[in-house]
């Protein structure tokens, strides 16, 4: 779904008050929020003469944008077809997954053995914020899941935040982006009962507690679950 910020940045190129530059960043962010939130579903052919009135963009503005989503691996570019969202599968997040689970254990033990008081109260408050959207999420997932991913995303930043390697926190950032589509099909099918709450609670104490260990651990088994959801989720798909 598009922002209001991108709305206001889109329909402002009407009066002239945006620049080129603001007009591809916004039409940039619209079609990313729209493919993360599954408004554009994988595999979907984004053909720009439809595009330009749904995001009242020119064509040049909304393959500048495209062509950001390909770098990021959200969109494929198909030779002489265009673009077309690019599509999920259980291989796919099964790397992901194995991919994450080694970065983010990593990075996650170099923050328990440097991080000082400040990185301890910046997972208190970020686990915090998260707790109070995770009380929600029972109820309603899919009205409550931009707000989870932007408060999972924050906790999950602030557990790995001591770590001093910029490379593990460039690849961790775009492991976790292309996670994100996987996450939100978990969150609002859950075939199988999952206390996330818990799971981020056993992340924080452990974390607090500087047991490196069983941080990594549980870091890994709470990664992992959304794969076997995933799988359960297509399982039952298959049956119907």
């Amino acid at each position: 779904m598009t922002t209001g910020y991108e709305m206001n940045a889109l329909s402002g190129r009407a009066n002239g008050a945006v620049s080129a530059r603001s007009l591809v960043e916004a039409a940039y962010g619209a079609v990313r929020q729209d493919i993360l939130s599954g408004d554009l579903a994988p595999g979907t052919k984004l053909m720009v003469e439809l595009l330009k009135e749904r995001y009242n963009v020119g064509a040049g503005t909304l393959r500048e944008a495209l062509i950001r989503l390909v770098g990021e691996a959200l969109v494929i570019s198909e030779e002489q077809r265009g673009f077309r969202v690019a599509s999920i599968s259980l291989e796919d997040l099964a790397d992901l997954t194995r991919n994450r689970v080694f970065v983010e254990a990593e990075a996650l033990r170099q923050a328990i053995e440097l991080g000082d008081d400040s990185w301890e109260a910046d997972i208190v408050a970020a686990y915090h914020h998260l707790s109070k959207v995770e009380e929600r999420l029972g109820a309603t997932p899919e009205t409550q899941s931009d707000d989870f991913e932007y408060r999972n995303r924050n906790f999950h930043r602030a557990l790995i935040a001591a770590c001093p390697s910029r490379w593990l926190h460039h690849f961790h950032g775009i492991l976790f982006q292309q996670s994100e589509r996987y996450r939100r099909i978990a969150l609002t099918s859950r075939p199988v009962r999952r206390d996330v709450h818990a799971e981020h609670e056993g992340l924080m104490k452990a974390a607090l507690a500087r047991d490196s260990k069983l941080a990594c651990r549980l870091a890994s088994e709470h990664i992992e679950r959304t794969l076997d959801v995933l799988s359960n989720v297509l399982a039952a798909a298959a049956k119907k």
